[in-house]
């Protein structure tokens, strides 16, 4: 008896092992060489500043991915279920202002007050004062916007955008497409720009490893974008001498880099989703393996580690402010907005707005 149970465990093992073999997956890993992680030292050592956050009921909605500001200082969040909610501007009194019918995410406000966001499900968005909701774009170059992701629009009312990845398009409610698009490393991501004089949607810098975060430099010399499967920010420059080059704006960070934004006096912020891995930067160079970790069962695959992270960079890509919370309550930082008085900081999965009080924060 003993002999057939451990006939059919070997059995059992064998086929589960084949499994892990030559099971297909949607992923075509890439190999690369993942650098090596600075950690939390040096600009980036631990603290605990972001404990001091304070929370903001965004009503029955969660995930407020990102946040606007109006020319009367209310608070608009983009949120998992679609809805836009306005708070005003002391933080209170949420309610719901629009409703995409999507999944937005990066937002911001042009010049004439439209509310102009990147829906990751239907692409470029703008949304009247009265709540209307219009398509600007959703192609670019004869391909479809799959992944709109974060958004900024410069002084003179280009829109600047990124579609995360044009080979794993969004679903709503999981955030699948983007581990698939990360652990394959194909360069499907795109930096793109809309044109509302001539309604034309560019491409700017394709082959982007998860292109995310999207920020206009305060002097509009150049465009940052988030490539998040790389841990790095790239600068593409749209003015001056080197307009149309793209170079590395900061590399090598410790953590999964989802939106910038533009702050006050010169700042960039930085929100981090995650630190990085130690698994995945191992089988960087090895496409076999992260193969075999995609076919793992859900339960044993590895997580993202739950770690609070935000920082500010000077002009030059210096890191000049660091705020982490280890602990935090309020995970999966996705973004962050400086007003005069505070940093609103968004997440992917949390059921409440947050934000730091500047003076609490030091500065």
């Amino acid at each position: 008896m003993l002999k057939k149970i451990s006939g059919i465990l070997a059995l059992l093992i064998g086929i589960f092992l084949v499994y892990l073999m030559v099971w297909p997956v949607p992923i075509d890993p890439v190999a690369w060489n993942a650098p090596p992680n600075p950690g939390y030292t040096g600009p980036f050592a631990e603290n605990n500043i972001l404990a001091d956050i304070e929370t903001l009921s965004i009503g029955d909605n969660h995930g407020p991915e990102d946040f606007a500001q109006d020319e009367a200082g209310r608070i608009y969040a983009a949120t998992h279920e679609g809805i836009i909610v306005r708070l005003q501007p002391d933080g209170s009194g949420p309610e719901n202002w629009a409703e995409t019918g999507g999944r937005p995410l990066g937002s911001e406000f042009d010049k004439t007050g439209n509310l102009i966001l990147v829906d990751a499900l239907r692409g470029l968005l703008s949304i009247s004062s009265d709540g209307e909701v219009t398509v600007l774009t959703d192609t670019a170059d004869g391909i479809p916007i799959s992944y709109a992701d974060d958004v900024d629009v410069a002084a003179d009312g280009k829109v600047y955008f990124s579609d995360a990845s044009t080979k794993f398009p969004a679903e709503s409610g999981s955030n699948e497409p983007s581990v698939l698009d990360i652990i394959e490393h194909g360069g499907h991501g795109r930096l793109l720009m809309y044109d509302p004089a001539t309604e034309q949607t560019k491409v700017l810098v394709k082959g982007l490893n998860f292109a995310n975060g999207v920020a206009v430099s305060h002097d509009q010399q150049y465009v940052l974008v988030c490539e998040t499967g790389s841990y790095r920010v790239l600068k593409h420059w749209i003015a001056g001498p080197q307009k149309g080059q793209t170079e590395p704006f900061i590399e090598n960070l410790p953590g999964f880099p989802d939106n910038i934004s533009t702050g006050r006096n010169g700042r960039f912020w930085l929100a981090f989703f995650a630190p990085r891995n130690a698994l995945l930067d191992k089988l960087s160079n090895k496409p076999f393996f992260r193969k075999v970790i995609q076919r793992l069962p859900n339960l044993i695959k590895p997580k993202a580690a739950v770690y609070g992270h935000i920082i500010a960079l000077d002009t030059s890509g210096n890191v000049i402010k660091n705020f982490q919370d280890p602990n935090t309550k309020y995970p999966k930082n996705t973004s962050v907005m400086e007003t005069d008085q505070y940093l609103y900081i968004g997440s992917l999965t949390a059921p409440v707005a947050a934000r730091l009080s500047k003076v609490k924060a030091g500065f």
